[in-house]
Order: C-alpha cells, then sequence, then structure tokens
C-alpha cells in the first residue's frame, strides 16, 4: 500500500471540538445565511443566529430526556435540514451520534445501535420505527426512542427549556480533539457492518484545512452555496455539512434525486460535492435521453471519432 503525505497548512489545535466551529461562525457572522429549508415552490433562509438557537435548545431537550456525556444516540433519516440540526445539538449535549443507513434492514440497525452502545434512537418516519420496533426487544438499553414525523423535535426542545445556558456551554467544551465525535458504520455488503471511529480532530482539522485548500470553491461574489443530495449517514456528506458551517456555506438539501433538477433549478448552488458515482448515474441517464428511441431515425448522422482522436470518458472528475 503507498501512502501519501502532505503538511496541513493550517496548525492542529487538539483542545478544538466541533463545537467550536460553529460558535466561532456565530461570532464572525451571526446574521449570514447558513441553510436554505424547502418552503413551498422556494427556499426559506435559516441565520447562522438562528441555527445556533435551534442547536442549543433540542441540546437543551436532550439533556433534560436523560442523556448524559458520551451517550450515543442512534439517527435513521433521509438527508434533510433536520439531519444536521440533530448533529450539532447531540455534539452541543456532549453526546455522539450513530448514523445508520435508511435502506439497513431490521437485523442491521439492532446489530449497529446494539454494538454501538446506544441508549436512545431518533428515526424518521413510521417505516423507520417499524424496522425498529421489529428488533426492539433485542436492544433492552434504549428506552428512549424519537420520531422526527411525528413532531417530536419540537417536543424535545420544549421539554428542555428549564435547562440553563451554561449547562449547555459546560457540556459542548467538554470533548477534545482524541475524543469521539461519531461512530459510523460500514454498509454491511461483505458481513456485519463495522464501526469506524472518527474523532472530533477528524472532522475539525479537516474542515479548517479545506477551508483554505478549497478557498476558490468556497467563496463566490454572491455567497457561496451547495445542495446536499447524497445520504448524511455517509462520511463525506457529514464532512461536507461541517466544512460549510465552518466556511460560511449555505447548503440546502433534497434527497430525493428525482426531484434534483427542479431543486437546483430554484437552490442555484454555486458547487456541488459528490462521489463520482453519482456524478456517473447524472452522466448515464442524460446521455439515455438524448438517444433517439428504438426504430426512430436520428436527423443528425452518427458522430465518429478518428482512431487518434481518445473518445470522452463517462466517468466524473473527482
Amino acid at each position: 500500500m503507498k501512502q501519501f503525505d502532505m503538511p496541513a497548512v493550517v496548525p492542529a489545535d487538539p483542545r478544538a471540538n466541533i463545537t467550536d466551529l460553529l460558535v466561532d461562525r456565530l461570532a464572525a457572522t451571526p446574521d449570514s445565511v447558513l441553510f436554505s429549508v424547502p418552503r413551498g415552490a422556494g427556499w426559506a433562509p435559516v441565520t447562522t443566529s438562528e441555527f445556533h438557537r435551534q442547536v442549543v435548545g433540542l441540546a437543551k431537550g436532550l439533556v433534560a430526556a436523560g442523556i448524559e456525556p458520551g451517550d450515543k444516540i442512534g439517527l435513521m433519516c433521509k438527508t434533510r435540514y433536520e439531519w444536521t440540526l440533530i448533529d450539532f445539538a447531540t455534539w452541543f449535549a456532549g453526546a455522539v451520534l450513530v448514523p445508520v443507513y435508511e435502506t439497513s434492514s431490521p437485523t442491521q440497525l439492532q446489530w449497529i445501535l446494539g454494538d454501538s452502545g446506544a441508549v436512545a434512537v431518533i428515526l424518521e418516519t413510521a417505516d423507520h420505527f417499524a424496522k425498529f420496533d421489529e428488533v426492539h426487544p433485542d436492544l433492552p438499553d434504549i428506552d428512549t426512542v424519537w420520531q422526527i414525523d411525528l413532531g417530536d423535535l419540537a417536543k424535545i426542545v420544549a421539554g428542555g427549556v428549564n435547562v440553563p445556558d451554561a449547562e449547555i456551554e459546560r457540556r459542548r467544551r467538554l470533548a477534545t480533539g482524541a475524543d469521539i465525535a461519531t461512530l459510523i458504520y460500514t454498509a454491511g455488503t461483505t458481513g456485519r457492518p463495522k464501526g469506524c471511529v472518527l474523532t472530533h480532530s477528524n472532522f475539525v482539522e479537516t474542515s479548517r484545512n479545506a477551508g483554505v485548500a478549497l478557498r476558490d470553491v468556497l467563496t463566490h461574489e454572491d455567497g457561496a452555496s451547495t445542495l446536499l443530495f447524497i445520504t448524511t449517514a455517509h462520511v463525506f456528506a457529514r464532512f461536507i455539512a461541517v466544512l460549510c458551517v465552518h466556511g460560511n456555506v449555505r447548503v440546502g438539501h433534497q434527497p430525493d434525486t428525482r426531484q434534483l433538477l427542479p431543486a437546483l433549478a430554484t437552490f442555484k448552488p454555486t458547487f456541488l460535492l459528490a462521489v463520482p458515482r453519482v456524478f456517473e448515474k447524472v452522466y448515464n441517464s442524460a446521455e439515455q435521453r438524448q438517444r433517439p428511441p428504438a426504430g426512430a431515425r436520428s436527423s443528425s448522422p452518427p458522430r465518429t471519432w478518428p482512431s487518434s482522436t481518445p473518445r470522452p470518458s463517462p466517468r466524473a472528475h473527482r
């Protein structure tokens, strides 16, 4: 195996954790639009200060519900604004989020929640709850279950109104760079999913260095923005979400790839980040649409390529 190294462009801070990125962003640009959420045919803005207020409110609710520092919370949810809200609220409460892919089977869900030692789980839909309910008897440590589509996030927030700000500030400062930020499990295509430990420094240092290395991407005269459509249970989308908080990039979400083109037209992102296979699917879909139906005659002759001319590759560039 070959290993490639390059020096960091930003000195590491072993004391920093992910919550510092949001706190620093709040201090720098409290009124900047950090997210846009779908509303009707358009998008409604969420400023940095409003996002921070929602994060703290949800973190207080988690504390009031009995979540302790270091506790693991499972999350099964598609890519949406609430995913990142829950993520940061969990960190502000001093806890650790354990994402589960939406496509996971009940058996995989049971294994991930049990193996990680989760004490609570947040599910998005009734279908997700049905998967969990099938294996709940095998998860005796989980005694708290919330469902997003039933409005449980608002109920969590309401339950934490008496938790003081000082307690959230104390908890968010507990973690250092070496502490666990999340456990992300593999897809389980070759056996049981395996948990990968990612620390706060993994996200903080990668975001701070990428903020410098990708400065041209993360800055734009009208404000940089991106639309997340790959699953946030994947580490790459999770990194993008944290990076955008650090870099003051407006983020929107569209989990349904069938609605991706309309969403792109209304959101108008300045850049997109995704794994290569996603761009390959877009390319292949567009190419398929350009082909005439079977038996139809093309209005133009087929394109030929001289043997000395390389054919364009359908593979997306990284």
